[in-house]
């Protein structure tokens, strides 16, 4: 892949999910541990900022009382409600230390639901910049992730899921998603692997 035309899309790194005291952080650190995600999403995330691809932040955030979501709203959307988790303006919905958007990383504006697609200008962004690949990492791996990778693969994108910087609620979801879902609409591939497909050369010119 060369970099110049390769995105990665690193979805609610937040400290909602990544640290002691965030709102969804107990729900998803068996799993982080698990697989010692943050650490690889920090490494992938630095090497290919280095090598020239785009590094996109996609947070998630809510004004307070949360009147972007329906008034009795269910699913994923009612845990955030109920934990009080992604309020704009709080330190849990800030993004993490580890993963702090660097001089020239784009932050996605907009986004209230699970697709980054949906409610944002993520599209324009990728297109304006001649993106064709598009490597994605964080949370949660068969909702956010998953859901973003599916809007990818129908637009042609060339999708990279980086199944060892990705986390969710339990090993099981974890296992089901990467093996049975990952494989229909994307590329799953560890994080050295998707820096071992760039092409440092090209990075380089």
């Amino acid at each position: 892949m060369d970099p110049r035309k390769t995105a990665l899309l690193l979805i609610e790194f937040q400290n909602d999910f990544t640290a002691e005291g965030g709102a969804q952080h107990a729900a998803v650190q068996a799993v982080m541990r698990q697989t010692d995600m943050l650490a690889h999403s920090q490494a992938v995330a630095a090497e290919a900022r280095r090598r020239g691809v785009t590094i996109l932040h996609a947070p998630i955030s809510f004004a307070e009382n949360y009147p972007e979501i329906p008034a009795e709203p269910y699913g994923i959307l009612a845990g955030i409600v109920q934990s009080r988790a992604f309020r704009k303006g709080s330190w849990g919905a800030g993004i993490c230390v580890e993963m702090s958007p660097q001089e020239g990383d784009i932050v996605v504006e907009g986004k209230r639901g699970l697709d980054c697609f949906a409610s944002t200008n993520l599209d324009f962004i990728l297109r304006q910049r001649g993106i064709a690949n598009l490597a994605i990492a964080g949370f949660l791996t068969n909702c956010c992730v998953e859901s973003t990778m599916r809007s990818a693969y129908e637009r042609g994108y060339r999708v990279v899921t980086l199944t060892d910087c990705v986390a969710t609620l339990s090993p099981e979801e974890q296992r089901a998603s990467i093996e049975k879902n990952f494989p229909m609409f994307s590329l799953p591939l560890a994080h050295g692997a998707f820096l071992a497909g760039l092409e440092p050369a090209r990075a380089a010119a």
